[in-house]
């Protein structure tokens, strides 16, 4: 496992805590669900990401790679690119900026949330940045790791 800090920009919070990268993690995708939801990562969809810099400011997010290939970007516009495939996952902290740069055309992830916590969309606009600090202040920690089931962020 490999963590990467991202730091408040003034238009993307991102968090003092780090985002967990599990490269290769999960090969047989069709139990990654199983594995999420096994370490209570739950309330999960199936899909991409959005081609925009976004955060969720009410729950932690946990993205696991489907299929294809995808440069994803973290921390907003001066954050790292990073190269997802299949079988990668990362655990983003609530606040920590995000958008897919380029995909391939089969590319697909599952994303899940700590006991199932509902999620928020926030993006550059004018207004979201005040409100979402307080709301990521008071995110809850996560009990377990989602691909490991370890404790997280203690």
């Amino acid at each position: 496992m490999l963590t990467f800090y991202f730091h408040d920009d003034g238009t993307y919070p991102n968090s003092k805590l780090p985002v967990l990268y599990h490269p290769d993690s999960i090969r047989d995708t069709d139990t990654m669900q199983e594995v999420f939801r096994a370490n209570n990562w739950k309330n999960s969809w199936i899909n991409g990401i959005f081609p925009y810099h976004h955060y969720h400011s009410t729950a932690h997010e946990v993205l696991g790679v489907l299929s294809g290939h995808a440069t994803v970007q973290l921390g907003g516009p001066a954050g790292e690119q990073m190269q997802l495939s299949r079988g990668d996952v990362i655990v983003l902290p609530a606040g920590t900026a995000h958008r897919r740069l380029q995909q391939t055309e089969d590319f697909q992830v599952i994303g899940a949330y700590p006991d199932g916590m509902f999620f928020d969309t926030k993006t550059d606009k004018q207004g979201e940045y005040q409100q979402a600090l307080q709301e990521i202040h008071n995110v809850p920690l996560p009990q377990q790791d989602p691909v490991t089931g370890d404790s997280i962020w203690r």
